[in-house]
């Protein structure tokens, strides 16, 4: 109902997202893949300072988190045909490498997962059981600068591990 609500849903979660009337319809008809080759979490080192680790696969391969993606468009009379396209990352429960950062983490799926993911499906074939934690054993985390929390900061070093 409110095109700021597009901004508050980046991720939602992979448990809840069926019965979430914000992403239902979404998750039937309008998924997606979100390319990615690292992510950051904040891990909590006390009540006022958080350490940032970005995490990517051990391979340094590029990879698709499971996505959903929404057009929305004002009431008649407010800004008539200007569209809001968002998408919203799932999430699950967090994998033996970012339990000790955070408790969720982003649903990475596998590439012979890709086509099933992006097929239309009827309510009860629903590639739900993609929606779990990537395999620990593939993937790696690393400590990062904390000029990742700016966003001004947008260049290749926001990777390197800090010194």
């Amino acid at each position: 109902k409110d095109a700021k609500i597009g901004y508050s849903t980046i991720n939602a979660r992979a448990e809840e997202v069926a019965n979430k009337p914000a992403f239902r319809d979404a998750l039937r008809k309008r998924r997606c893949l979100v390319p990615a080759d690292a992510f950051y979490e904040w891990a909590r080192i006390d009540a006022k300072n958080k350490q940032p680790y970005a995490i990517a696969l051990k391979s340094g391969e590029p990879y698709a988190f499971a996505g959903l993606w929404e057009r929305w468009r004002p009431k008649d009379g407010e800004a008539p045909g200007t569209y809001l396209e968002t998408f919203t990352i799932l999430t699950t429960d967090a994998n033996e490498v970012l339990e000790p950062i955070h408790n969720r983490m982003p649903v990475i799926l596998e590439p012979k997962d890709y086509n099933r993911w992006l097929e239309p499906a009827a309510v009860e074939r629903l590639p739900v059981d993609l929606l779990r934690p990537f395999p620990a054993e593939r993937m790696t985390a690393w400590p990062v600068s904390d000029r990742v929390g700016n966003v001004r900061n947008n260049d290749p070093e926001l990777l390197a591990p800090r010194a």
